[in-house]
């Protein structure tokens, strides 16, 4: 299989098509550089100036409307108005640190934790997914004596320079560390495993695999961290309950398993409020040691957290101290109760079921008027419409001609995949089954225009 040709999305603006631009928009680009630095990316080949949101549509400068099948940060839609009425109104009254007692800021921490497994007993507030993970892996490092962790080909968890160590879509393979494995994502159409039981149990194998390679080199397993849509990775939700097996081997190794909530928490997977419980069952519930969340928390706002069974936390807490200046803050804190409160009284974990299943039957029906679609997937309003050509390249060339077509169609969308040959299309949860249909009418207009 040929390595990706790039790392990471290739939906970027490329800086040297900057004399292509409009004037305004020209200018505004190398303000941008100049200000910014070249580590900073635009999506798009005419990149976007939006200024505008409101619910599941964005608006550029010029008041053009897009309909936004890529933000999950919204998660309850653009400046939805009670979220920013708690902001503000808190942010009339205080915001300050957790040394001080706050009966927001535990209330909402019940109110998070009565939506989880009983085991998951404790939450430590942060500002980013990022910090999250990275408090996460102190924690599993501190708890089990080890360093070593594995993590999917393609996977993303964050920015900071230890998260980003494990994030191999944002680094590449060759840049892991030595206490870094990665095992092949859980994709049945690339992987092969007829000689399993199942799928899981072939992903669970390679978990093993990774666990052994890691002692073989004298490296003691820390912890297993995967998000439970493997988004990065292309998008795998099924069959449901594939990742059950694999959290079998970690428990059994003395491994901490860190479940990735940030991107399928919330509701957005439509079976459940959290992504992993899809891979349990009612007499087998799935329960990770710890849980991460952020983004979609506070519908933009910076607020995230690490949730964890006690025992996992114990040690470090005893031993160790944790504190965030603006983690769990109160008008961040606000903000993650508004939305938290918006997912159940708009009842949006039932939509994303409703509306994600007639969003994936109505691109299935495209298979057969646009070959080039092969293959349609996901749970909920997370969904990948991958397109399979004779080569990688070609496909992601196609993916990227289809993402800047919806643009120009005034539909924004991402890409997926380790050969970014797949959509990703992942809204606000407010998305409407009319959002659903316009989504799919402008994507069989794109596809007819570019012959496929």
């Amino acid at each position: 299989m040929s390595e990706p040709r790039t790392i990471g999305p290739s939906s970027y603006f490329d800086p040297k098509d900057v004399d292509r631009l409009d004037p305004v928009t020209g200018d505004l680009v190398r303000r941008r550089i100049d200000a910014l630095g070249p580590s900073y990316r635009l999506f798009y080949r005419r990149p976007l100036h939006i200024v505008r949101g409101s619910g599941t549509k964005l608006y550029d400068v010029d008041g053009v409307e897009y309909l936004d099948t890529y933000n999950n940060v919204p998660s309850v839609g653009h400046a939805h108005p009670r979220v920013t009425a708690a902001i503000a109104e808190q942010a009339a009254v205080l915001s300050t640190h957790t040394r001080y007692l706050h009966e927001s800021i535990v209330r909402y921490a019940e109110d998070l934790l009565s939506t989880l497994p009983d085991e998951l007993g404790h939450v430590v507030f942060t500002c980013t997914g990022s910090e999250a993970n990275d408090l996460a892996l102190r924690i599993a490092k501190k708890h089990t004596g080890g360093t070593g962790v594995i993590v999917t080909r393609n996977a993303y968890h964050g920015v900071s320079t230890e998260i980003a160590s494990i994030s191999p879509s944002l680094v590449g393979v060759d840049a892991l560390p030595d206490w870094v494995r990665w095992v092949p994502a859980p994709d049945p159409r690339r992987v092969d495993w007829s000689g399993y039981a199942s799928l899981g149990e072939w992903f669970a194998a390679q978990v093993q695999a990774g666990i052994d390679d890691l002692a073989a080199n004298g490296v003691r397993f820390a912890a297993f961290v995967a998000d439970s849509i493997f988004a990065s990775d292309g998008v795998l939700a099924d069959p449901v309950g594939f990742l059950a097996p694999a959290r079998a081997v970690v428990a059994a190794a003395g491994g901490v398993y860190l479940a990735d909530e940030v991107q399928p928490g919330f509701g957005r997977t439509g079976d459940a409020m959290w992504g992993f419980e899809r891979h349990g069952t009612a007499a087998s519930p799935f329960v990770p040691d710890v849980m991460t969340i952020g983004k979609p928390m506070g519908n933009g706002f910076p607020v995230a957290a690490t949730v964890l069974t006690p025992e996992v936390v114990a040690e470090f807490g005893r031993d160790m101290r944790y504190f965030n200046t603006f983690g769990g803050n109160a008008v961040a804190i606000a903000a993650a109760q508004a939305v938290l409160d918006i997912v159940r009284d708009e009842g949006l974990q039932d939509n994303a079921r409703v509306v994600g299943a007639h969003l994936q039957e109505s691109l299935r029906a495209l298979q057969s008027q646009h070959l080039a679609i092969s293959d349609v997937r996901g749970a909920g309003l997370f969904v990948a419409l991958e397109f399979g050509l004779e080569s990688y390249a070609a496909a992601e060339d196609l993916t990227l001609a289809v993402v800047n077509g919806l643009k120009e169609h005034h539909v924004l969308v991402g890409t997926a995949g380790i050969y970014n040959d797949a959509l990703k299309i992942r809204p606000p949860l407010c998305f409407s089954i009319e959002d659903a249909d316009r989504f799919v009418t402008e994507l069989d207009a794109v596809l007819t225009e570019l012959g496929q």
